[in-house]
């Protein structure tokens, strides 16, 4: 008893139960069943017979003395390694609850599964008393015996399956402390992780048509519990549009937690996803959930879906039909409760042409799709989304946010942006650390589509110009700029500043060139 009381790991608690009883003298066999879900009824000797496969009981300890050096009485997947409830003797204990005590047992009786065996070992005595703990039966305690049992041999084991219940309780309470410090560990980690990584982007900015589309899709969405196949190029925001729909969902006040696919290896996926028990592999150092367990009650976002490997896509489709999962090297299953928002940027149609991705699985995660559409479509938001991200990145820069001029914003509009909103993010960051404290500038390669708005500066000339060729050409730059600026030369978005020229030498230049130039409204 004293070593049920010091160990807190349930396996061993369980081991030294069995251990310790059948150290008694004439004790033939000790075992322990606990009640836990049905598990293996489609190969169950008792599938037949038994009424309920949602639990039964699961052997989970087992030791003895066999006279036959061939028997192996610690082996827990033999014949008898689970009993429905309320089928045979051990089931109709852990049904009922009540204790069963037959002595003087001759080994041919009709209930005896094995007669040779009990005839072999010499078995007199049958005994088994409920596992019961606060009213709740955990399991059962048998004992087979060479020995006659009486009443205080029977009050005895009572005693001893009392102990043993409050042990193994504890030991699961122990567990189950052991599993939720884990937990809130990987939940710390994770948001540090989410903080130091965030972008800060609280909200989603712009006003295009195909923005406001995407919009109204979220507000369709978020009110259900429907998984939402989120799709667009590489930096067009997949993973904030996946937060605005968990913000507007019933499940806001939990979790949102993110695996991107793309990153974990592929040995690691089922850990990743499920969890794992401490010893269940070599590197499973301690007990660790998964990021399904964390995100119970929440969102889950698995962000570049089309990088799990088919292997795991099996698994992944059971998880999200069933909601049961089970951690690597555990047999416990675990009821949860997530909504899946999915991610990618790749043709998943596709995908599952070409057999690499499951079409099943496909199915189960584009009940509602949501394309984004890139930035290129929707140049409308890109100054909103300019000043955004100057405003953002001055404030992390702990600086004053420079100018954007209005040459940069028609450089800005003009480019490509392969690499849609993220590559804008960038270049606005790196314009803000080169500013050093002047207008903004932006230095970008052509693009395969620019069509620059404004000629600032001269076409560079493909020939030799006279004098008068090169005032002509001077001369309609200036008044393209003037014309661009309202007329206005000095100051922000003046023309001096369009021309990259100081507004005195402009001012200048206009004067002997004879330039008119329209007065600003």
């Amino acid at each position: 008893m004293v070593s049920m009381a010091q160990n807190r790991s349930l396996s061993e608690v369980l081991c030294a139960v069995a251990k310790g009883i059948a150290q008694c003298n004439n004790v033939v066999l000790a075992r322990i069943w606990l009640i836990e879900p049905g598990d293996i009824c489609e190969t169950c000797r008792f599938r037949s017979e038994c009424p309920d496969q949602t639990r039964c009981l699961h052997l989970v300890a087992s030791a003895g003395n066999p006279r036959g050096k061939t028997e192996n009485y610690s082996r827990l997947n033999g014949a008898f390694c689970r009993f429905p409830l309320g089928i045979r003797k051990i089931g109709r204990v852990g049904k009922t609850g009540e204790p069963l005590l037959l002595p003087d047992l001759r080994g041919d009786e009709e209930w005896i599964a094995d007669p040779d065996w009990m005839k072999r070992e010499g078995v007199k005595t049958f005994a088994a008393q409920p596992l019961v703990f606060r009213g709740e039966v955990l399991g059962v305690l048998a004992i087979f015996d060479a020995g006659v049992l009486g009443p205080s041999d029977f009050d005895w084991l009572r005693v001893f399956a009392d102990h043993a219940a409050v042990s193994i309780a504890n030991a699961r309470a122990f567990e189950e402390i052991e599993f939720l410090k884990a937990r809130l560990e990987e939940e710390n980690t994770y948001l540090r992780e989410e903080v130091t990584s965030a972008l800060g982007v609280g909200d989603i900015i712009g006003g295009s048509p195909g923005l406001r589309k995407v919009m109204q899709q979220i507000q369709l969405v978020a009110a259900t519990e429907a998984t939402v196949l989120v799709t667009g190029e590489s930096g067009t925001g997949k993973e904030l549009v996946a937060r605005a729909i968990h913000e507007h969902s019933p499940r806001k006040d939990r979790a949102l937690i993110k695996i991107n696919c793309g990153a974990v290896p592929e040995a690691l996926f089922e850990s990743e996803f499920f969890g794992h028990v401490k010893g269940s592999f070599t590197g499973a150092l301690k007990d660790k959930p998964g990021r399904f367990e964390l995100a119970d009650g929440g969102t889950l976002f698995l962000d570049e879906i089309g990088e799990v490997p088919l292997a795991m896509q099996a698994k992944l489709l059971r998880v999200l039909q069933e909601q049961e999962i089970e951690r690597v090297g555990d047999t416990r299953t675990r009821k949860i409760s997530v909504r899946i928002i999915a991610a990618t940027n790749r043709d998943l149609k596709k995908e599952v042409e070409a057999s690499r991705f499951r079409q099943d699985l496909f199915y189960r995660l584009s009940v509602f799709p949501v394309e984004i559409p890139p930035l290129h479509e929707r140049r409308d938001d890109i100054p909103s989304l300019a000043a955004h991200f100057v405003k953002q990145s001055a404030r992390r820069m702990n600086r004053s946010a420079p100018r954007v001029t209005q040459a940069a914003m028609n450089q800005l509009a003009a480019h490509d942006w392969p690499g849609n909103v993220r590559e804008l993010q960038n270049a606005v960051e790196r314009a803000v650390i080169l500013s050093q404290g002047g207008p903004l500038r932006f230095e970008f390669a052509p693009s395969r589509d620019e069509s620059p708005k404004l000629a600032a500066q001269p076409t560079a000339p493909a020939k030799l110009l006279t004098r008068d060729e090169l005032k002509r050409h001077e001369r309609e730059s200036i008044a393209i700029a003037l014309k661009e600026c309202g007329g206005k030369i000095f100051g922000v978005d003046g023309a001096a500043e369009l021309l990259g020229m100081k507004p005195t030498t402009l001012a200048s230049r206009i004067k002997a060139l004879g330039i008119k130039r329209r007065a600003r409204d």
